[in-house]
């Protein structure tokens, strides 16, 4: 029988739902895991929120103080889906509470927040998994297999987009997600974090980039109340949107690749369209997470002319055979958070780290951080971390 896994979630919008559906999920799809999760406890500040999610689900306990989390024996395992302003003093916090932490991405607002947690994970010795979820579909585990092979030759270029309309509204509530001190560089973190890790998932560190942003929708609404998701906000008193609504940067890649990496909030018409192109000296593959189990495939010697297949994944690529008997059983994309689930609680069970790391997160967000360099000075900015 397996042992259980006391879990907590702390900040139950959106993503706390999710994360938790993944860990209810996790005996279904992978049966033989050691640990057990056991929904423990979970906080919420916004009244009656962390009561309902516990009816549903079945939280033993619930509280509107985080703390408490870091402070309660029965905690073994957190899930920090709190905004991006709180994941550094929680992360923290967590591990030095002796808690393995699931955190979201962007992991804090800049590299140093990520340092942060990652330090404080490091020291305590517990087990960090960052939530760069589509990393996680087998696609794009097949893809990183096909470039790895050198099947399509050397790679020279990638692009890499993430568009979505999620903040095209001119009524879309003024959040924090809108504002410097709490939701950080707005869509730099909230979508190229995920292009940053893709594009270092593919082909490795990226050593160098230039960048350009821009703020398309200067003003929006307060809200005059709890919001979750993407709110709108319909005759508050207007304020200023501080952070991005897009970003298009420049990549070079310590292989000498080169790339593009494009991401927008505001996008009119597109929903959740990301994905990558990469091309090399032989072939090319392509995949869009609006079409997540196929894969474009472009093999041979033709060189010119030569032409693209759509290729279906199936059991033998990544975690499909999980969720899937056969190739075109389509997955989506609360499949590839179990998959971050199963790889955070495997992590614990054995001590090794599997997945995206904190590690992973403080390479994305120096990357984030030289695209912010890059606007003030006008220039290619070094990408450490």
């Amino acid at each position: 029988m397996a042992s259980t896994l006391g879990v907590a979630v702390v900040g139950f919008g959106w993503m706390g739902r999710v994360h938790t559906q993944a860990y209810v999920r996790l005996a279904h799809h992978f049966p033989q895991l050691g640990l057990r999760p056991e929904l423990v406890l979970v906080a919420e500040e916004v009244p009656g929120r962390a009561e309902e999610a516990a009816a549903q689900f079945g939280f033993a306990s619930t509280t509107r103080d985080w703390r408490a989390v870091a402070a309660d024996p029965r905690v073994q395992a957190v899930s920090i889906t709190a905004p991006n302003f709180l994941h550094r003093e929680i992360g923290v916090a967590m591990a030095e509470a002796g808690k393995h932490i699931w955190i979201e991405k962007p992991v804090g607002l800049s590299a140093a927040d990520a340092s942060a947690v990652a330090d404080a994970v490091a020291k305590a010795g517990v087990q960090g998994t960052v939530g760069f979820n589509y990393r996680n579909a087998p696609a794009v585990e097949r893809a990183r297999q096909l470039i790895a092979s050198g099947e399509i030759g050397t790679v020279t270029h990638v692009r890499v987009r993430l568009f979505s309309d999620y903040a095209a509204h001119p009524d879309g509530a003024l959040t924090w997600r809108y504002e410097r001190d709490r939701g950080g560089s707005g869509v730099l973190g909230d979508l190229a974090s995920h292009g940053a890790d893709l594009a270092r998932f593919l082909l490795g560190d990226i050593s160098a980039l230039i960048a350009d942003t821009a703020v398309f929708v200067p003003e929006r609404a307060r809200p005059t109340g709890a919001t979750a998701g993407h709110a709108r906000a319909v005759g508050g008193e207007l304020g200023p949107v501080e952070n991005e609504d897009y970003v298009s940067c420049l990549l070079r890649f310590a292989s000498g690749a080169r790339g593009v990496l494009e991401a927008c909030r505001v996008s009119v018409g597109e929903q959740n369209n990301y994905g990558f192109e990469v091309h090399g000296t032989k072939g090319a593959v392509f995949w869009d997470f609006r079409r997540m189990n196929e894969l474009g495939v472009s093999v041979g010697a033709s060189y010119q002319d030569q032409p693209v297949s759509t290729v279906f994944v199936g059991p033998g690529d990544g975690e499909f055979g999980a969720f899937q008997p056969g190739a075109a059983n389509a997955m989506g994309y609360d499949d590839l958070k179990v998959i971050e689930a199963e790889r955070f609680v495997r992590s614990v069970a054995e001590g090794v780290p599997y997945g995206a790391t904190l590690g992973d997160a403080v390479r994305s967000a120096a990357a984030l951080d030289a695209m912010s360099r890059s606007v003030v000075s006008g220039g290619w900015e070094g990408v450490g971390g």
